[in-house]
C-alpha cells in the first residue's frame, strides 16, 4: 500500500471508530416529501425544500423550457460568455423581495460566502462571526487573511464585549450571523445585532439559507445573502446589497469571477420559485406551523423555524435512532461532528410545506416512543 492509501486508510478507521464515518446513500425524491431507498417508500423529513417548490409542476416546466430555449448549461463565466437574461430577471427579483437596489447571483451558497468576505475584507481588517455560523462562513473569513473571532452564540453582551476590546486598531469589520441557524433552528436577534454593529461601524452579512420565504421577518442587514437551493427548490447562491456593492464584488469576488455561471435551468426554476412564495404567503406560513405542532406534542420548546434539532448525546446513538426510524418509514438524518458541537449529536428534523399534519403527528409519535426511557 502507498502512503497516500495508508494514510486515507488510516482517517477511515478512526472515523469508523467514533461513528463519524459519512456515506452516500442513493435516494429518489418525489412529491408530498417522498423518499424511496432500496426500493421502499419513505417520508422525508432531512431535505431543506422547506416550501415543496422543488417538485411544483411550474417550477419544473421553467426548468424544462429554460433548457430547451437556452441548453443545459452557461458555457463559462459569466463574464466571459456574457450575462443570462434569466439571471438578470432573478437578481432584479431577488433584490426587490429583500429591499436591496441589486443583487448578484453565484454557483452556489458556499460559492458566495467563499466570496463575499474576502472581497470585502483583508490584512488588518476584523471579521467577527456567531461562534454556530457554518462552514463556509468560517471558509470566507479565513480566506480574506482578516483577523477572525468569533462571539458566543447570539450572545449580545459577549458581542458588544468582543467588538469593544478589539475593534480599535482595526480597518474594517464584518459581522457574519445566520437568520437561522441550520443546525439549531433559531433565530439570530437581528435588532440587536444590527445596533450593536451600527455603534462599531461593522458591516453585518446574514446568512439567509434556512429563513427565506419562512422566516424572514425583521430588519434587513447590509448584506443579505442566501441559496436558491432550499425555500426555493433549485440551485445557487445569492447576495442582496446596494448597488455599489454588488458592483465592486462584479470585481472582485473570485467565486464569481473565476467560475461557471448557473445554468439556464436552475435560474429559471429560482425565479419561478420565487413568484410563487410571494403569491402564496400560506404556504410560506406552513412550515413553521409544522414543526411548532411537532415541538407541542414532544414537549421541546416550541419551533423558532422549519428546523427542530432532537438532541440526543453521541454519534452512535443519533445513528441508531435515526436507522430505527427509518425502519418505521421515515428519513429523518443524524448531525454528528463536527458539523455539531462533540456531545450534541442528533436528529435535524426538517419541515416542509409538502408535509401533511398526519405525516407529523406520526412522526413525533414514533420519535416520542423510540427515545423514551
Amino acid at each position: 500500500m502507498n502512503s497516500l492509501d495508508a494514510f486515507a486508510e488510516q482517517k477511515l478507521a478512526a472515523l469508523e471508530a467514533g461513528a463519524l464515518r459519512r456515506r452516500l446513500t442513493t435516494t429518489g425524491r418525489g412529491p408530498d416529501s417522498a423518499a424511496t431507498r432500496g426500493g421502499r417508500t419513505m417520508v422525508s423529513f432531512s431535505c431543506n425544500d422547506y416550501l415543496g417548490l422543488s417538485q411544483h409542476p411550474r417550477v419544473i416546466a421553467a426548468a424544462q423550457a429554460a433548457v430547451a430555449a437556452h441548453g443545459a448549461g452557461a458555457g463559462g463565466s459569466r463574464l466571459v460568455t456574457g450575462n443570462h437574461a434569466i439571471l438578470g430577471e432573478l437578481e432584479a427579483r431577488l433584490a426587490a423581495h429583500k429591499g436591496k437596489e441589486a443583487a448578484m447571483v453565484f454557483g452556489s451558497g458556499y460559492l458566495a460566502n467563499l466570496g463575499i468576505t474576502p472581497a470585502l475584507a483583508g490584512s488588518g481588517d476584523l471579521v467577527l462571526l456567531d461562534e454556530l455560523s457554518h462552514a463556509c462562513m468560517w471558509a470566507g473569513a479565513r480566506l480574506s487573511g482578516a483577523r477572525v473571532l468569533t462571539f458566543r452564540h447570539n450572545d449580545m453582551d459577549d458581542l458588544r464585549s468582543v467588538l469593544a476590546a478589539n475593534r480599535a486598531g482595526h480597518g474594517r469589520a464584518l459581522l457574519l450571523t445566520e437568520r437561522i441557524f441550520s443546525m439549531d433552528g433559531d433565530r439570530a436577534p437581528m435588532d440587536d445585532i444590527l445596533s450593536i454593529a451600527g455603534d462599531f461601524d461593522a458591516w453585518t452579512l446574514v446568512d439567509d439559507a434556512h429563513g427565506l420565504g419562512v422566516v424572514e421577518d425583521g430588519p434587513r442587514a447590509p448584506l443579505e445573502m442566501g441559496t436558491l437551493s432550499k425555500s426555493l427548490g433549485s440551485y445557487g447562491g445569492y447576495l442582496c446589497a446596494s448597488r455599489a456593492v454588488i458592483d465592486l464584488l462584479t470585481s472582485r469576488a473570485r467565486s464569481f469571477i473565476y467560475t461557471t455561471g448557473l445554468p439556464p435551468a436552475s435560474a429559471a426554476a429560482a425565479l419561478e420559485a420565487l413568484v410563487i412564495l410571494e403569491e402564496e404567503p400560506d404556504r410560506c406560513a406552513r412550515p413553521l406551523a409544522l414543526a411548532r405542532r411537532f415541538t407541542a406534542r414532544l414537549g421541546l420548546p416550541a419551533a423558532e423555524s422549519a428546523v427542530v434539532p432532537v438532541l440526543v448525546g453521541e454519534a452512535q446513538q443519533a445513528l441508531d435512532l435515526s436507522t430505527k426510524l427509518e425502519a418505521e418509514g421515515f428519513l429523518v438524518v443524524a448531525i454528528r461532528p463536527p458539523t455539531v458541537p462533540a456531545g450534541t449529536a442528533r436528529l435535524r428534523v426538517a419541515f416542509s410545506a409538502a408535509h401533511s399534519e398526519s405525516q407529523v403527528d406520526a412522526l413525533s409519535e414514533a420519535v416520542a416512543r423510540l427515545t423514551a426511557g
